[in-house]
């Protein structure tokens, strides 16, 4: 496939939904997603669920990686994301950057083990550029996301209570 054929919408919100599902079911068995704020309408729908749901149990590869900058919110919220780690938390894993600077970052991101990548330079905005498999433009976000994760704290506050 060419470069233009690998491309994925990513201009307004339904395009964004309907690239994320895409890369999430192209995935084989790992994903990283940046996401300063869980908001209902990311990582939230039944397909998206159902495809991360499929990730976390494909394998003794699985690993979905997430930053998260505000799991208390996400928690409070009661996001679908949230229960979902909570259940298959040996293979979902959610960090908080702890340092200003990454704090700060405005960004947000997908990245799958097949190349594909959604990025939007604004998080609060619909507006970004994506491919199903481009792994020269996925590289720096890959680079930039293991030295945040590396840098971050695990999201204990999202652990479920076992009482």
């Amino acid at each position: 496939m060419s470069t233009q054929e690998l491309a994925l919408p990513a201009s307004t919100r339904g395009e964004l939904a309907d690239s994320r599902q895409l890369l999430l079911a192209e995935a084989r068995h790992r994903v990283a997603i940046y996401q300063p704020r869980l908001t209902g309408d990311i990582f939230a729908s039944e397909a998206e669920l159902g495809e991360l749901r499929r990730l976390a149990i494909s394998g003794r590869g699985a690993q979905i990686r997430v930053l998260l900058h505000d799991p208390v919110t996400a928690l409070r919220e009661s996001h679908r994301l949230i229960g979902l780690a909570q259940r298959l938390s040996s293979a979902i894993q959610i960090r908080t950057p702890v340092e200003e600077l990454d704090q700060s970052y405005a960004s947000a991101y997908l990245l799958t083990d097949q190349g594909g990548y959604l990025f939007l330079p604004d998080a609060a905005r619909a507006n970004g550029r994506g491919s199903r498999q481009d792994r020269a433009a996925q590289a720096p976000l890959l680079q930039h996301f293991d030295e945040v994760w590396e840098r971050s704290t695990p999201a204990t506050v999202l652990q479920p209570l076992h009482l």
